[in-house]
Order: structure tokens, then C-alpha cells, then sequence
């Protein structure tokens, strides 16, 4: 009788176990099906943020990004009618699979500094993605922004020409750039139009300091410089748009010492006060331009055309900016025009969100405003130049054209 007792409390015992171990798994699964559910709609909804806000994951970033024949055949699935000649390139699964981690996780497969720079100071990963590509454009390299070490490399540049007169074993060039004087001939040509007394484009430099690496030098140093700096490269971009007829108006100020505790973070609050005088002062500005030097090395920023070398440029939209799309669209042009005229001179135009800078960069105070990076650490003034004498002449020929649409358009009305 008591062996029964016993049996049947082991039995009892025995069930109340298996019904605990049930209510426990199944405690489990809902607890990992929650868990579950809310990870997938958190990267859910990071995935759609970034898709509606983000300049670079929007469709038109998408097609300018993607090549042509992969494009082409997007339109042949949805478009029986249209057919593509160009030859189709598929995405490997690498790209693919880097795609997909910056569009969820902001971790860039190329960048290994990504996976720190939510977590230490100091380590910002480069935020930059290829909007549109220039020709010859490695993807995986953009432009980069650093923080300057007071320095002051330049001690043997000519400031008209831009040449260095030490030996160089870089980019040392002893043929001087076009001088002011019109050539024999010069007077029988078409006279040029002009904006008159009007200043139709303003140039300013934020990170006013930015010089170049001599040759030679202890490169361990960030190039800056208090007076041969980048604001050469804006003053000769000025000269050679007066040639050209375009009112140019340039701000060399030297903000370290215009500022008051100056704070090379605040770089963009500090040329923000100055775009905004400039415009307050002259209802005519139109175009303006935000010159910089990149921090990349040479062989990122140069370019051989017609056997000179030319500084390389990228062009920066802030993803900040609510209208960058039309920035954008003012950008594109000077890219397009430049690659016709100078291929290879354009290395595209890169997006920049607020990860890693302003990402505003004051492109919202003028829908015609970029940043514009006119070569690297290791370019010479004169090969710089040489780049802001391309722009010159590119930057006036969309200004004209602009001007007789407008012409055109007042007529019509």
C-alpha cells in the first residue's frame, strides 16, 4: 500500500515536472519572439529613416551610384518597351553585402574605424558616399576632413604662379601658368560680357589654414598654414572669373586670429557670420563657394590632362540641409561641365550626413552653394592653380547659360 502511495507521488511529481518544463519553453519562445519582433522593427525603422532622410540612399543617389547597364536593365523588367544597349554589370556579393551593412548598421565594410567611431572621440569614421561619380573614381575612397596641427610648410612658393622654386621630387613643375597679359592677337577676339560693377559669386574659405605638404618635410604633421593656405587657390579662383566676366567677390579671412577663443569645430558657425554679411551687403551674389584642401594623399587627388597635372576636385552636399537636392542639382553641373572639359579632373560629388561633421556646410542659406575640395596634402599651389583656372572657366560658362534662359524666359513673359 505505501509503495502505491509512493508510486502515485512520483507519478504526480513527474507530471508536475513535464508541465514546468512546458511552460518554461514556451515562456522561452515568447520571450525570444518578442525579442525578436522588436529587433526587427528597430532595424526596420533605422532602415526607413535612412531611406527618407538620407541623400545617398535615395533612388536618385541609387541610379547615379549603380552602373549604367545594371540601371538599364531595371528599366527592361518594368519597361517591356525600352531596351538597353549597354552592357550589363552585376553587383558582386561583396557590394551587396556592404550595401546592406551601411544601410542598417552605419558601419562601413571599407572603413575599419567605423566600428569605433560611435564609441571613442576622435575615431569619426568618414561619412562620405559617392553620389555621382567622377570618371576613373575609386568608390571605396573619399574625401576626407582632419582637424589641423599648427604648422607652416611654405617657405619657397611663388604666390602668382604657384611654383615651388626648392627641388621638389613631387609635382615639381618649372613652367609658369598663363600670365594676365593678353597674347599677340588677343585684341581682335570677341569682346566678352560682364557682370559690370556687380559681384555674382562669392568665395570663402571655412578651414582658411589649409596649406600643402612640401617636399622633404616631416610628414607627420597636419600642412597649416597662417598665410600660404588654400585662401590662394579662392583668390586666384576670383582673378580668373573677373577674366571671364563674373563679378567675384573672395573673403580671405583668417578666422584663428579673427576669432576670439577661436574653436576649429565651430569652423562653419564662424564662415556662416560671413556668408551671411556678404549677402546682406550685395543683393547680385548668386553663386557661391566654399573652398577647402583635402586631406587625402596624392595619388587620390591628381591628375594628369595634356601631359600637366591638375589638382583633383570633390564636391560636398550636406545631408543636414533640407534642399541639398538642389544643391546637389548646382553641383552636377560644374561636375558634368568639368568632366567634358577636363576628364578625370572631378572626382564626383559625395554626400555627407552628420555622423562625422556639420553636414550642413551653409548650402542652406543659397540653393547655389557648394563645397568644393580642391586637392590633397601632397598637391603643389601650382597644380592647385591649374584646377581653379578650370573652374573658372567652367563655372562661367553655366553662369552665362543660366543668364540667357533667364533672359529668355523674361522675354517670353
Amino acid at each position: 500500500m505505501k509503495r502505491r502511495i509512493m508510486l502515485l507521488d512520483i507519478g504526480r511529481e513527474s507530471k508536475r515536472m513535464r508541465q514546468l518544463l512546458v511552460t518554461g519553453r514556451t515562456f522561452a519562445l515568447l520571450s525570444f519572439s518578442s525579442m525578436l519582433f522588436f529587433v526587427m522593427l528597430g532595424i526596420a525603422g533605422i532602415a526607413h529613416q535612412q531611406t527618407t532622410k538620407s541623400p545617398v540612399n535615395s533612388m536618385k543617389g541609387f541610379a547615379a551610384a549603380v552602373s549604367s547597364g545594371f540601371f538599364g536593365d531595371m528599366l527592361e523588367m518594368e519597361m517591356p518597351a525600352f531596351h538597353s544597349s549597354l552592357e550589363t554589370e552585376s553587383f558582386t556579393t561583396k557590394q551587396i553585402s556592404a550595401f546592406l551593412m551601411r544601410a542598417l548598421t552605419d558601419i562601413n565594410p571599407n572603413d575599419p574605424k567605423s566600428l569605433l567611431a560611435g564609441e571613442l572621440p576622435g575615431m569619426s569614421a568618414n561619412d562620405a558616399i559617392l553620389i555621382r561619380k567622377g570618371l576613373g573614381t575609386d568608390t571605396a575612397v573619399g574625401p576626407e576632413d582632419n582637424a589641423p596641427i599648427t604648422y607652416d610648410p611654405l617657405g619657397g612658393i611663388n604666390e602668382e604662379t604657384g611654383v615651388d622654386v626648392s627641388d621638389n621630387e613631387v609635382g615639381n613643375e618649372t613652367d609658369p601658368l598663363p600670365t594676365d597679359e593678353p597674347a599677340e592677337g588677343d585684341n581682335d577676339e570677341e569682346v566678352k560680357p560682364t557682370t559690370g560693377g556687380s559681384k555674382v559669386v562669392f568665395i570663402y574659405h571655412s578651414h582658411n589654414r589649409e596649406s600643402w605638404y612640401p617636399v622633404l618635410t616631416d610628414k607627420s604633421k597636419d600642412p597649416n598654414s597662417s598665410t600660404k593656405n588654400i585662401t590662394l587657390v579662392g583668390k586666384r579662383l576670383a582673378q580668373k572669373l573677373e577674366e571671364e566676366g563674373i563679378g567675384a567677390q573672395h573673403s580671405d579671412t583668417d578666422y584663428p586670429t579673427a576669432i576670439k577663443n577661436y574653436r576649429w569645430e565651430l569652423s562653419y558657425k564662424y564662415s556662416m557670420k560671413t556668408v551671411k554679411e556678404a549677402i546682406a551687403s550685395s543683393k547680385d551674389l548668386k553663386f557661391f563657394f566654399d573652398l577647402h584642401r583635402d586631406s587625402q594623399r596624392r595619388k587620390y587627388t591628381t591628375v594628369e590632362i595634356d601631359g600637366k597635372s591638375y589638382a583633383q576636385v570633390y564636391f560636398i552636399i550636406g545631408h543636414r540641409n533640407p534642399d541639398w537636392e538642389k544643391n546637389e542639382a548646382f553641383a552636377t553641373k560644374i561636375h558634368e561641365e568639368l568632366d567634358k572639359k577636363y576628364p578625370g579632373i572631378s572626382r564626383g560629388i559625395w554626400g555627407k550626413t552628420a555622423a562625422s561633421g556639420n553636414a550642413e556646410y551653409n548650402q542652406s542659406l543659397a540653393t547655389d552653394s557648394v563645397l568644393i575640395e580642391v586637392g590633397g596634402v601632397d598637391n603643389t599651389l601650382e597644380e592647385s592653380y591649374r584646377t581653379a583656372d578650370a573652374l573658372a572657366e567652367v563655372i562661367s560658362n553655366i553662369y552665362w547659360a543660366d543668364e540667357k534662359v533667364s533672359a529668355k524666359n523674361g522675354k517670353a513673359n
